[in-house]
């Protein structure tokens, strides 16, 4: 088992742990990025992203996330291939274990280790992901205006998804499990009464059906166990998404669902030196140009906190 010191450690490689990492470097703090176990984040199976500032004919979410590292290495800093899998912030300097075996201290630690999508188990959801199947409809909705789409939840998440669809689809069904909504009041009733909208009770998705792309949806009633298709080009999974912070529930704050709690317009923690940004702390936003916001954000935060350890250690 090996172990190293650094000031400034970040956990995960989507668009809030690259813009740490350009700041950090720039300011000359020599990060060191671990990629996780999803180098790139979820952009990585995101096709084509069209609403990120600086691409005015999009760019296709690998080929983004490429451009990230490569600026992010061109300031410094250090990009590992490697997962944290245990953290240890009762002490100071942290301690930080990467793929169970090389122990990391850290004078800083900014977790950008997002959260990921929940999806269904289909195997042709797998297969035709970015083919027509999604789970962010306002990051791929465009791509469907004036197509009809599928989308499946009964929460908040799948009431907002759908009614969003609703303004740029010609029509969206949206699929209810059971014979009620979880969704809060106000959401059922948006939904409820959006006219190119229908929700379709007690049913569930028993394939999505296409070759190259979604061509339609086979439903299972399951209360008649009726079987039949939907004819729509898009299909949009909204049961939630789980952020990937097991690890650090014994030391940080995190709320019902796991993300980390923040302090109210910054980035820091419960744990004085440890920052966190991008869908790891954002439950409401879940963009690539908010996560990289809260990616300067936690560096500049990093930066603020190591210069005033100097500080109280030279005085």
């Amino acid at each position: 088992m090996s172990e190293e010191q650094i000031k400034v450690l970040i956990l995960g490689s989507g668009p809030a742990g690259y813009t740490a990492a350009i700041y950090a470097s720039r300011a000359g703090l020599k990060p060191v990025l671990y990629t996780g176990g999803e180098p790139g984040g979820q952009l990585t199976i995101t096709n084509d992203v069209e609403n990120y500032p600086g691409y005015p004919d999009g760019v296709m979410g690998p080929e983004m996330m490429v451009d990230f590292q490569k600026q992010a290495e061109r300031f410094g800093t250090d990009v590992r291939f490697g997962l944290a899998t245990a953290v240890d912030f009762n002490s100071y300097p942290f301690k930080v274990t990467i793929d169970e075996k090389d122990v990391i201290t850290a004078e800083s630690v900014i977790i950008s280790t997002g959260a990921s999508a929940k999806w269904l188990g289909l195997p042709s959801e797998k297969r035709l992901n970015g083919k027509g199947v999604s789970a962010c409809a306002v990051c791929d909705g465009f791509f469907f205006k004036g197509k009809d789409v599928v989308v499946v939840g009964g929460g908040d998440t799948a009431a907002e998804e759908a009614t969003y669809l609703s303004k740029l689809c010609n029509k969206v069904y949206l699929l209810v499990r059971r014979d009620e909504m979880r969704a809060s009041k106000i959401m059922q009733h948006r939904v409820l009464n959006t006219p190119n909208l229908e929700v379709l009770w007690n049913t569930e998705t028993d394939e999505v059906l296409g070759e190259e792309e979604v061509n339609a949806v086979r439903v299972l009633n399951n209360k008649t166990g009726e079987k039949s298709e939907l004819q729509v080009q898009g299909f949009f999974v909204a049961i939630g998404h789980k952020p990937n912070t097991d690890i650090f529930k014994s030391f940080l704050d995190l709320d019902d669902s796991g993300y980390i709690k923040t302090i109210p317009g910054t980035t820091k923690t419960n744990v004085e030196g440890v920052f966190a940004s991008g869908d790891a702390q954002d439950p409401v936003y879940r963009q690539a140009v908010t996560a990289a916001g809260t990616g300067c954000m936690a560096a500049l935060d990093a930066e603020r906190f190591l210069a005033a350890k100097e500080v109280t250690v030279s005085s």
